[in-house]
């Protein structure tokens, strides 16, 4: 395939990591990966889609890359991930803090509940090992995390998968955190990684991409970069108190 002058990297609406704002892409995952190519002198192009159509536009090489995508054996047959882990991210079931659910690692023993998921997106290998084998079978797909969180609040699902940071992004922004309780211990911390499409044949941009992002963690900017949105964060929680 032709090389573009600028790569497309797609993603998801899955804030605080990735999200569009008032047309602009914005996230804590999109100013390291900015960074990051910044470093190496590649000009990029972030686009936001629902996962699933992003995930087909990488295996269709359609786009550059894709982030933050948990590695899967079905997602390495089509995508070369980083060597470097852009975000390690805890993955929990949440539920309304009114609700007497209860979870002690055992997903056999939440069978009987709604859980809301976002299509095509991996939650580790102990969710999705659990979905595979029908341990997990009532299931609300939707393309955000926003709309499992209202479908929970809303009484549609019982339970809904979120990595935690995230979880707390969204239920800010709802005005819904005093209502949802994280259910421990949490399912997994899985890392999460930037993948670029095997048949743009980007394996030489893959390993700069390792390069600056590698120097990041060293001199310190990649900390800089999660700080600046956990202060943000916070204030944007004490704003709702």
């Amino acid at each position: 395939m032709a090389a573009r002058e600028e790569l497309e990297i797609v993603t998801l609406q899955y804030p605080p990591y990735e999200y569009k704002d008032s047309g602009t892409v914005k996230g804590i995952a999109v100013d390291i990966v900015k960074e990051a190519f910044r470093r190496i002198k590649y000009p990029i192009r972030i686009e936001v889609y629902p996962w699933a159509r992003a995930i087909k536009k990488i295996k269709m090489g359609d786009a550059d890359a894709i982030f933050t995508a948990f590695k899967t054996p079905d997602r390495e047959l089509f995508a070369d991930y980083s060597n470097e882990i852009l975000l390690n991210q805890v993955v929990s079931l949440y539920t309304l803090k009114k609700s007497t659910i209860q979870f002690d690692g055992d997903l056999t023993k939440l069978a009987r509940y709604r859980f809301g998921i976002i299509r095509k997106v991996s939650y580790g290998e102990a969710f999705d090992n659990a979905l595979d084998k029908g341990i997990i079978s009532f299931t609300m797909i939707s393309n955000s995390g926003e709309s499992n969180f209202q479908m929970l609040i809303l009484g549609r699902v019982d339970i809904v998968v979120s990595n935690r940071y995230g979880a707390k992004y969204i239920l800010t922004d709802l005005g819904s955190l005093n209502e949802v309780k994280e259910l421990h211990p949490p399912l997994q911390s899985i890392p999460s990684y930037i993948a670029f499409s095997k048949k743009r044949k980007l394996t030489r941009v893959r390993d700069k991409f390792d390069k600056g992002l590698s120097e990041m963690k060293k001199d310190g900017t990649y900390r800089k970069i999660i700080d600046n949105f956990q202060m943000h964060d916070i204030e944007k929680v004490k704003n709702l108190m």
